[in-house]
């Protein structure tokens, strides 16, 4: 590429690199005080087909759309300074190319990844302001018509003064559909963030975002990677015994992180109504002096987090979404108490913890053992029909359906094989299919069925985890 681009923007330094470009660090010439910007280049991945090139060149047209559109009226949202597109020469083949420019505000600090690993796991009342200046900036974001798609802690960046902004806008969706509902299955998110939705068919909404902004939450507070805490099966964050916090907190961030979108809160204005509730006395232990944020009066906190690289441009701390910081109040800056107007907490949803491994085997194992027991009993009523095999089928689906409610767990699983075992072993019509059965062939063909099922599920486990981390 040229050196000087536009005769005005120098790359300086290369920031990182992603599947879909580099970002460097630049000058701007034409500014007073060569201010520093990020130049972002479009790089076009050479395994992808046609189509999917066409997809990938509009989302990253996408991003200078909605920067142009939402930075300037927000100052958590890095601002557009140009997009351009300019003709080189290759020097491989000598064939002219067109490659794409972003040039956008620059903002000198660290991303709350790199934090993380560098000094540990954030503490409440972090996270609390964490939470609460994103939670501005989504709300902000959804009221003007756009999905961001990829919230996680390598797109939130901490400026030196303290700021926090949203970054990497190149995944965002504009809610077009009536129902404010985006579908089509895409790869432009973090499975490990993302909603259940979201990583099995495209599906997003402004619910989307919240699940993934409490999945950073839940990473920051424990410094364990959401592999740990999310079980693939169930999609329940099993967090809690990891770090020690308000249950007001642990409520709210609970309920935005519920599998099923309809049992979240609605908007980012509900999960604030409802988190501007919390005290200051409820953080359930002590916060440290404050290292991260030097703004009077400076809060309690402490800083956290470990250098790593990041995937995508815009992830890093000096990555291609940030730039000089804005004069705007920090949305971060804790609300004195006394200006704090309690709101009416929204009803939080129980939320069951997911199942352990133990349970899940169990669970198969009785599935199993029900279900051999009655193919016996349906067999011998009704015979080798299309009816037997519907009932069958029907009865075996209800017992599943309550273990996955947990209506019935635990010792009831013991007391409903049991009766059943012993209503086969002895009551004639139900083991009429083998005549004159003796009941230790009843318990052999039970332990085989049980057996069987905990095979398939262990396989099926095996070949979600697989399918969860190549998403």
């Amino acid at each position: 590429m040229e050196l000087i681009l536009r005769g005005r923007y120098l790359p300086i330094g290369l920031l990182g690199q992603g599947g879909f470009g580099t970002a460097f660090l630049a000058r701007d010439f034409d500014s007073p005080t060569q201010r520093r910007c990020v130049v972002k280049l479009f790089q076009r991945p050479v395994t992808l087909s046609p189509p999917q090139l066409a997809t990938a060149q509009r989302l990253f047209a996408k991003e200078a759309i909605v920067l142009e559109r939402l930075g300037l009226q927000h100052p958590q949202i890095p601002n557009l300074y140009a997009y351009f597109p300019l003709l080189v020469t290759n020097p491989l083949n000598n064939q002219s190319e067109e490659l794409f420019y972003l040039v956008q505000e620059f903002i000198d600090g660290e991303d709350l990844e790199k934090i993380l690993n560098r000094k540990g796991s954030f503490t409440e009342d972090e996270v609390s302001k964490v939470l609460k200046a994103m939670l501005n900036v989504l709300d902000f974001v959804h009221a003007n018509g756009a999905i961001h798609r990829d919230v996680k802690p390598s797109n939130i960046m901490q400026g030196k003064d303290g700021k926090l902004s949203l970054l990497d806008f190149g995944a965002v969706k504009e809610v077009t559909a009536p129902t404010g509902v985006q579908r089509g299955p895409t790869t432009i998110c973090s499975p490990e963030y993302a909603p259940p939705e979201q990583i099995m068919n495209g599906t997003v909404d402004k619910t989307s975002d919240l699940y993934a902004l409490a999945a950073s939450c839940v990473v920051l507070l424990t410094n364990k990677n959401s592999t740990e805490l999310r079980d693939s099966i169930s999609n329940r964050w099993n967090w809690h015994s990891h770090t020690r916090i308000s249950s007001k907190m642990t409520q709210i961030l609970d309920r935005m992180l519920q599998p099923n979108p309809r049992d979240r809160y609605l908007s980012a204005k509900a999960v604030l109504d409802d988190f501007l509730g919390l005290q200051p006395q409820s953080v359930a232990r002590p916060v440290t002096p404050p290292t991260l944020r030097p703004s009077p009066p400076p809060p309690k906190q402490t800083g956290v987090a470990k250098k790593v690289i990041s995937p995508r441009p815009s992830g890093s701390s000096s990555a291609p979404s940030s730039g000089p910081p804005k004069t705007a109040i920090s949305s971060s800056t804790p609300t004195p108490q006394s200006n704090v107007q309690p709101a009416v907490a929204q009803p939080v949803r129980q939320v069951a913890e997911p199942f352990s491994l133990v349970r899940f085997l169990g669970n198969a194992a009785f599935s199993g053992v029900e279900g051999g027991l009655l193919a016996i009993e349906t067999t011998s009523l009704l015979g080798t029909s299309l009816i037997h095999h519907s009932i069958w089928l029907v009865l075996l689906a209800g017992l599943s359906f309550l273990q996955f409610r947990r209506i019935i767990e635990g010792m009831d699983l013991l007391i409903i094989a049991g009766v059943t075992m012993l209503a086969v072993t002895f009551f004639k019509p139900l083991h009429d299919v083998f005549g004159d059965i003796e009941w230790p062939l009843v318990v052999v063909i039970a332990l085989m069925a049980g057996g069987a099922m905990i095979i398939v599920a262990v396989i099926f486990r095996l070949i979600f985890r697989l399918l969860s981390e190549i998403m």
